[in-house]
């Protein structure tokens, strides 16, 4: 059983971008510049964001971090946005997700420039991922291809069960995986809550993506041997031998289902870091795109 391991992947990513930062530097060009809204104060939203700017500062792009309070409207959120899509020195932007309830999310997303929606979320770059035209591709989705592509593990002609429909992850990881591409030329089911014999179609599966957002749904009587498995899930597990009292867990029974894989990716570890990678790849593209 071979670990799937985001972390290294992920900064071998950025320190490839970070080579191609201080050359745009040396040639006198604008360096890539990322900004974040984020809207109340979730603890794992700080985290993340968090995580992002420290990732900028790394790789040498200038990096803006807006916080407006839990309670924002969401007139003023959208004029934050209209100043962000106006803005030429800002070649991307993200707004972080979940927000308030007072704020209508697709209203949000569909507000958003196309030409800096670095996260992929814009009904347009999802139209243009769907036909298989340049686009910005959603970061996690993204980041697994990258990973699966990596590591050189086979997909053509695979059996693909994804675990999810969301439009963040379980939608677009199917499309992606069944296009003419590397780590594509897949054939692809996605199962999700309303799926009868789940336990047959996964344990068919060459590979599976567990995107559901269920602590350790998918267990080891659920795959088969050398099945290669993709966890896409982080949830706090309550856990009183821990020091902060929880410990973090993913849709995949690690324990059971790493007995019998091939290939898996931990948590934390596996997908999460190169979500933020392939974010500052979408960034350096779009600065490459605004010339």
């Amino acid at each position: 059983m071979t670990l799937l391991d985001g972390k290294k992947i992920s900064n071998d990513i950025k320190n490839e971008i970070a080579e191609h930062v201080q050359s745009m530097v040396a040639k006198g060009e604008k360096v890539p510049h990322l900004a974040a809204v984020l809207v109340g104060s979730d603890g794992a939203s700080m985290t993340y964001v968090g995580a992002k700017v420290k990732a900028c500062e790394r790789i040498g792009f200038k990096s803006t971090l807006i916080e407006m309070p839990e309670y924002t409207s969401e007139e003023e959120l959208l004029e934050k946005i209209h100043q962000l899509n106006t803005d030429s020195d800002i070649d991307g932007f993200i707004v972080q997700l979940p927000l308030p309830d007072q704020i209508d999310e697709q209203k949000v997303l569909m507000a958003i420039d196309p030409d800096k929606d670095v996260d992929g979320f814009h009904p347009t770059n999802v139209g243009r991922m769907a036909l298989d035209l340049p686009t910005f591709l959603p970061a996690t989705p993204y980041g697994i291809m990258e990973l699966l592509e990596r590591y050189q593990i086979e997909t053509s002609g695979k059996n693909v069960v994804v675990m999810g429909r969301s439009h963040i992850v379980g939608r677009p990881m199917s499309i992606l995986m069944s296009q003419k591409r590397p780590a594509g030329d897949a054939t692809v089911t996605v199962v999700h809550s309303r799926s009868k014999n789940l336990k047959e179609i996964t344990k068919a599966a060459d590979i599976v993506v567990a995107a559901i957002g269920i602590s350790e749904f998918l267990t080891g009587d659920m795959v088969k041997e050398d099945a290669v498995i993709i966890d896409v899930g982080i949830t706090r597990v309550p856990d009183q031998t821990k020091k902060n009292g929880y410990r973090l867990a993913g849709d995949v029974h690690f324990e059971s289902v790493s007995k019998k894989a091939s290939y898996i990716t931990p948590v934390p570890g596996g997908v999460g870091p190169m979500t933020i990678a392939m974010l500052l790849k979408n960034t350096l593209l779009a600065r490459e795109r605004h010339g």
